[in-house]
């Protein structure tokens, strides 16, 4: 199956929700839709389901037009942000109930639940119904629901959004599994840069209805096109300061100056926008040539294991991310270090001049799939 998103835009009471949408999704592969809250996923994704039409363009299933076909006619299943589940039903019922009506025998209908239930963990909990569940447990019934399904299409609109940390955890590990396992077209909305990263796969940058960037997840984190791309792709958002070159010299910030080597050694005079990402700035030299930035601190977070130091720099501003716990009292002095190999240079337009050579990102888990959305 090979879906198609053509010239797709929709119009809600005269605002635009989503515009000028191409896209391509091939068979097996794996998709996320990755932005901001109200960046259009949820809207992209009732429309590839058949739930609501566009206001203009086409829906291409393996060339045919489905612009107008009913959601009950399509080969798609879909997993929602809440635990929708029936909640006068068994989770077996829960599971069972879009085979019923497909009309299928009662000895494949409970093999298709079992072995379901089996890849979710959920064969202890069959009798159970929802109100006896967990949060963890009523997600994982309603992905079942879906999965039993066998559908060629398979939508999840943030589906872990709900859960707690640990959960949220153990069920990314799990579904990439079930993913790989499947032939169907997976597409998976999330405004969360690592899972994007820990799916792997193919990605499409939303923002304000409108894509800013598709294709393999590892190559888009590291050449964002532009730097919206670049401050969606990264949590916190990527860091950017106003720089000059001028003469084979580089000034980043107010003071700060920066080596013109590596990637950046053929830069042309001008104005830019020098792009560093949270976790490429430290608290010690990590390298002889890192460039040392002084500032104050404008507030340290600390959440769980990690800490994010927002600092102060003159008339600029940035957030460094830091394993670890590390208090800091607001407006103390702070020194904190970066390398020039990790900067990205965009003109002053925000168009991508030069990047860093491609590394591993440290939240990718699993290497990208060869196919996907173009």
């Amino acid at each position: 199956m090979g879906l198609a998103l053509r010239g797709v835009d929709k119009v809600v009471g005269g605002e635009i929700n989503l515009k000028g949408i191409d896209l391509t999704f091939e068979t097996g592969s794996r998709n996320v839709l990755l932005g901001r809250t109200l960046a259009g996923k949820t809207t992209l994704l009732r429309i590839m389901a058949g739930l609501d039409r566009p206001t203009r363009g086409r829906i291409l299933v393996d060339g045919v037009d489905v612009t107008g076909v009913s959601v009950r006619k399509r080969g798609i299943a879909m997993v929602y942000q809440q635990f929708i589940n029936y909640p006068s039903l068994t989770v077996y019922e829960n599971i069972a109930s879009p085979l019923r009506r497909s009309g299928l025998k009662k000895n494949e209908i409970d093999r298709r639940v079992r072995e379901t239930a089996e890849i979710l963990h959920l064969e202890a909990l069959l009798d159970r119904m929802p109100a006896e569940l967990s949060g963890g447990q009523q997600q994982r019934t309603a992905i079942a629901r879906a999965l039993v399904k066998d559908a060629q299409l398979l939508l999840l609109d943030e589906p872990l959004v709900n859960l707690d940390y640990k959960l949220r955890e153990e069920l990314r590990v799990e579904l990439q599994a079930i993913f790989r396992r499947r032939s169907a077209i997976v597409v998976y909305t999330t405004t969360e840069p690592s899972e994007a990263l820990m799916l792997g796969g193919h990605v499409v940058v939303v923002d304000q209805g409108r894509v800013l960037q598709s294709g393999p997840t590892a190559a888009v984190y590291q050449r964002p096109e532009n730097l919206r791309v670049a401050e969606v792709f990264s949590d916190p958002p990527i860091n950017a300061l106003h720089s000059e070159v001028s003469g084979g010299r580089a000034l980043m910030g107010d003071r700060i100056p920066v080596p013109l080597s590596g990637h950046l050694k053929d830069l042309p005079d001008g104005v830019y926008r020098f792009a560093f990402r949270s976790h490429h700035l430290w608290l010690s030299r990590q390298e002889t040539d890192d460039i040392a930035v002084e500032g104050n601190v404008e507030l340290a977070e600390i959440n769980g294991s990690e800490t994010f130091v927002h600092v102060q720099h003159d008339d600029s501003s940035f957030v460094v991310q830091q394993e670890g716990v590390h208090p800091f009292a607001m407006g103390s002095p702070i020194t904190v270090y970066l390398n020039a190999k990790h900067l990205f240079a965009y003109d002053a337009e925000g168009l991508l001049i030069a990047a860093p050579p491609a590394a591993p990102s440290p939240a990718q888990r699993q290497p990208g799939d060869a196919h996907g959305a173009h």
